[in-house]
């Protein structure tokens, strides 16, 4: 097994503190849909405001992503006063922010659970331009979805539709040396947004989120948990949904992780701690704490 290549990641004592700060913030409104970047969120127990809050669903309601559907990477949504308005093949779609509506049963992973159904005619629309029978839901905050407390220390952190954790976080420093390798083998650079973070910090070492207990940031603190797995959805390059191996085949030459069986990682989750209702912005001071028994 290869194990992640730490050699530029730095080597820092437990419990070390390493300033940094935001460079970039992303939210996804819809899950697998294009994404945002925003200047500042504000921080709630599921994450960044808005982030997840719909997703789309087969007629089992079986969740949908761009590992199956790729074209959803096209899709772009933005936030309005009373909307999220998304736009597609040359239309728009509104779709009310407030819950409501039916409900219906859909799934994320192995978790079942309760979602407001937003109608025929986003159904139909997106099913139309994405090929795929599918329905459009919102997530009710009535329910109730938990982090796995593996990750957690015990913790319970609720999120949305996210995969399984409230914060994705990457290093601009760990995207900037996957570049410089596929430079080398004469791929083009590729963007943050195939990796769909939240924060993305800069002023740190290559993938210093390995090593990282915590981010404080201002009266937030952020702990962190388990390391990204990643699937075929960064070989998607998300302005044509066209995809090619060579970003997942370059990963795997240095970052598979003996934490998660082998599997190749790339930036590491985590979930809130302290500061639900602040706003993060970027540009902000981030103090990370290291504590390396965290992360082995």
């Amino acid at each position: 097994m290869v194990h992640i290549d730490n050699q530029n990641a730095g080597t820092f004592p437990p419990s070390a503190a390493t300033p940094g700060r935001i460079a970039r913030l992303w939210i996804y409104p819809v899950k697998s849909f294009a994404g945002i970047e925003v200047d500042s969120a504000e921080l709630q127990a599921t994450g960044l405001a808005w982030d997840r809050s719909w997703m789309l669903v087969d007629a089992n309601g079986l969740f949908l992503t761009q590992r199956t559907l790729a074209r959803m990477a096209l899709v772009q949504p933005r936030l309005e006063a009373d909307a999220l308005v998304l736009a597609f093949g040359g239309t728009e779609l509104r779709v009310p922010l407030a819950e409501g509506g039916v409900s219906r049963t859909v799934r994320v992973w192995k978790d079942q659970l309760q979602a407001w159904d937003l109608g025929d005619e986003a159904a139909r629309r997106l099913g139309a331009f994405l090929g795929k029978e599918c329905r459009l839901v919102r997530f009710d905050s009535r329910e109730r979805r938990l982090t796995s407390l593996r990750w957690t220390g015990g913790i319970e952190a609720p999120n949305q539709f996210a995969d399984g954790h409230p914060v994705l976080v990457i290093t601009q420093g760990a995207l900037d040396g996957l570049n410089a390798r596929l430079a080398a083998q004469g791929h083009a650079r590729v963007g943050m947004q195939r990796f769909r973070p939240n924060i993305v910090l800069d002023g740190l070492a290559p993938h210093a989120e390995d090593h990282l207990a915590q981010l404080r940031i201002g009266e937030v603190q952020l702990q962190l948990a388990k390391p990204c797995t990643r699937c075929p959805i960064p070989d998607i390059d998300p302005l044509t949904a066209l995809a090619s191996p060579e970003v997942g085949r370059t990963l795997r030459s240095y970052r598979q992780d003996a934490r998660v069986k082998g599997a190749v990682t790339f930036g590491r989750h985590a979930i809130v701690a302290r500061g639900l209702g602040q706003v993060l912005r970027t540009g902000a001071r981030v103090l990370t704490i290291t504590d390396d028994r965290a992360a082995g």
